[in-house]
């Protein structure tokens, strides 16, 4: 009965845990997405630092973001993120004289762009093996599909250079006494030749979920462990939860050597 008791608390913590993806604005991994969905009406928001390879290669220098986000219902995730735009003398998306060049150096714009997630399966409805799967698109009204060529959508420039779309699969295995193990798998597509992302990708993260009072246990229970191959480069990184999961920071190591970090917010509103 005691180890049946053990797997069902960490089986319990396991499904209601998700991980925020502030690279994205969205849940996920750190850049590749995951099936994993946040609690119904969990508003969230956040941002943090990108390293330019963390970025599309739109961005030749590093930058920051912010990004709001709601899961509206179980099943649908929406979110809104904008990425700054510094001018430059040469602009790598619309060539030298774009700019005033007095702005030149500073953060001046910003790229945005709409994500969303649609649940299609939750996690162990048939069987318990099953995993929940999630198809969703970040940028999904803007041009991945042209190439990434510039076009004019409602008198505004549309250029989506965050641009994906994906099928995601993910499961939870609980590990006793230790924590509970996440592997996810997702088939990624766009159309971009700057930044393409076109095939599969994998991941995995472990939080801890220790038995015990003690103060380093605690402190370890707080903490998620991730790597993903996002179907372009391979990453590391960990998020570290605070006051429960309200306050999250999370760390990258994109192509497991630059850094990028963020916090993200949460709210509870149901």
């Amino acid at each position: 009965m005691r180890k049946l008791k053990c797997i069902l608390i960490i089986w319990f913590v396991a499904a209601n845990t998700a991980y925020a993806q502030f690279t994205y604005g969205t849940t996920g991994l750190l850049n590749m997405p995951t099936a994993d969905m946040q609690r119904d009406k969990t508003f969230m928001f956040g941002g943090g630092f990108l390293e330019k390879h963390t970025t599309p290669a739109r961005w030749t220098y590093d930058t920051f973001n912010y990004y709001i986000n709601i899961t509206i219902f179980p099943w649908l995730e929406v979110a809104y993120d904008c990425t700054l735009h510094k001018a430059m003398e040469v602009d790598p998306a619309y060539g030298s004289g774009f700019w005033v060049p007095s702005t030149y150096g500073k953060f001046v714009n910003q790229d945005r762009n709409f994500a969303v997630r649609l649940r299609l399966w939750k996690e162990g409805w048939w069987k318990l093996w099953t995993p929940q799967i999630v198809l969703g698109a970040n940028d999904a009204l803007n041009n991945s599909w042209t190439d990434g060529s510039k076009i004019e959508m409602s008198s505004a420039r549309m250029n989506g250079f965050y641009s994906r779309y994906y099928l995601a699969a993910t499961k939870h295995l609980p590990i006793k006494n230790m924590g509970e193990l996440g592997i996810h798998l997702a088939y990624v597509y766009n159309k971009r030749k700057d930044y393409p992302l076109n095939g599969p990708a994998i991941g995995t993260n472990f939080r801890f979920t220790l038995l015990g009072n003690q103060p380093l246990t605690k402190a370890i229970n707080h903490l998620n462990l991730m790597a993903e191959y996002d179907s372009r480069t391979i990453n590391l990184g960990a998020e570290y939860a605070f006051w429960k999961d309200y306050i999250n920071a999370v760390i990258e190591f994109n192509r497991c050597r630059y850094f990028s970090g963020g916090l993200v917010f949460k709210v509870h509103l149901k």
